[in-house]
């Protein structure tokens, strides 16, 4: 048996029976053939920033590290093998001029774990990462290598581009980019009352919007991220690292580690860091606005809802942090997304909201998560799908209108289910 893995988080660990490290596809097609034979399942993983069990096997865990090169540039479509990471592949993309549309806020996942669990930013002309992918390639459960787009093999490209690791292993991925562009950061305290009155304004005269609410207050953080020709403001040295290392790392953590051992210290704390906030405008370029270093670990659930049904759930959000029978240490993240088409993305056939919501490692967070996932629910909302949540595939089948499409073509790729474990079995069906 090899060592035990766990995720960045620390709430999923597995030991596997083997580890492997592919270097070509056709190194991965023997040994998935060889699982297969042998009876075992199979799960590739990532860098571990999926707070679900998703990537946890007994079997033969599959690592792309020595698959995680660039593959070619042709104009804006760049093709990369699935196993680089996003930061390595933003500084690639840089190098040539080029840069991905949108990020989340953070670039360690690996470019096939980003896709296959939806991952997103904020902005509502953007669908999720999985939006930019032109052409993919995966090995299925029999070995093959098969490669799909929007023109072959169309059924395919909408359900690989989020799939979960449910299809096969992802190993190429080809990324329409665009040319490297300048963002103004532009982020400040403000009243939660002014978020409401003017959420259609801010979200629509924006490239990127999204606001931080901090539990037990009034007070929210806004970031606004706008598209701008130069970068005639850049952020010095030491306020970027005063704030995004210093203060957002290491006092948040500190401030953290008190309110786990001192739980009502906490709505003070809240208050105390809302008000500590100070409004900072610079520019930089797009990825070094987008993505932030984040060292305090924490678990996490996201749900996306109809744009309609923000109030309501985050007023309901409220009330259960008010009654919840302990403290809530993170700030709520509110993100806004585009329609797409892709089967299994939360953004399917509708413009989204995110509400996300945190709670520092080691501290109680079932019931919070629990409460707040029976609010979304009735809503229309999808989970995050490598964030944590509490769904079977009766109750996501509703969720989702192309869910039956989705396992159809699952059974017709993995009828031996080589590549399930007991997450895929609760959220797909066995």
């Amino acid at each position: 048996m090899t060592s035990p893995w766990a995720n960045w988080a620390g709430n999923q660990t597995a030991r596997a029976a083997r580890v492997a490290h592919p270097s070509t596809t056709a190194e991965l097609g023997v040994m998935l053939r060889e699982a297969a034979a042998e009876g075992l399942r199979v799960k590739a993983v990532g860098s571990g920033h999926s707070f679900t069990p998703t990537a946890l096997t007994d079997g033969v865990r599959i690592e792309l590290d020595q698959m995680a090169s660039l593959v070619r540039v042709d104009g804006d479509l760049v093709t990369v093998q699935a196993g680089m990471k996003l930061a390595a592949l933003n500084a690639t993309l840089a190098a040539h001029g080029l840069a991905m549309p949108n990020l989340g806020d953070i670039d360690a996942q690996t470019i096939s774990g980003a896709l296959s669990t939806g991952t997103h930013g904020t902005g509502a002309a953007y669908g999720c990462l999985s939006t930019f992918v032109q052409a993919l390639e995966l090995v299925t459960a029999d070995g093959a290598v098969v490669r799909c787009s929007a023109s072959s093999s169309p059924d395919l490209f909408a359900a690989a581009r989020v799939n979960i690791g449910a299809l096969g292993v992802l190993t190429e991925v080809t990324l329409r980019c665009v040319p490297a562009f300048t963002l103004r950061a532009d982020e400040r305290p403000a009243p939660l009352s002014d978020v409401w009155s003017g959420l259609d304004e801010h979200i629509a005269s924006n490239d990127h919007f999204e606001f931080y609410w901090f539990p037990y207050t009034d007070r929210v953080q806004m970031k606004r991220n706008t598209i701008v020709p130069t970068s005639d403001r850049p952020l010095p040295g030491w306020r970027r690292w005063l704030d995004d290392d210093f203060l957002s790392n290491t006092v948040f953590g500190g401030a953290c580690r008190l309110g786990r051992a001192l739980p009502s210290a906490v709505p003070t704390i809240s208050r105390v860091s809302a008000r500590a906030l100070s409004a900072r405008t610079y520019t930089a370029t797009s990825h070094e606005v987008f993505c932030t270093p984040r060292r305090v670990r924490f678990v996490e659930m996201e749900y996306g809802l109809p744009r309609a049904a923000l109030r309501e759930a985050f007023d309901g959000l409220r009330s259960v942090v008010a009654g919840l029978p302990y403290k809530i240490q993170f700030p709520v993240e509110v993100r806004f997304t585009a329609a797409d088409d892709i089967w299994l993305s939360h953004g399917h056939g509708r413009e989204n909201a995110y509400i996300a919501i945190h709670q520092y490692v080691g501290a109680p967070f079932e019931e919070y998560f629990q409460r707040f996932e029976a609010i979304t629910t009735p809503l229309g909302g999808r989970p995050h799908w490598g964030k944590m949540n509490f769904r079977d595939a009766a109750s996501l089948s509703t969720a989702y209108p192309r869910f039956a499409d989705f396992t159809a073509l699952r059974d017709k790729l993995d009828p031996g289910r080589l590549f399930a474990n007991a997450y895929t079995d609760r959220v797909l069906g066995a």
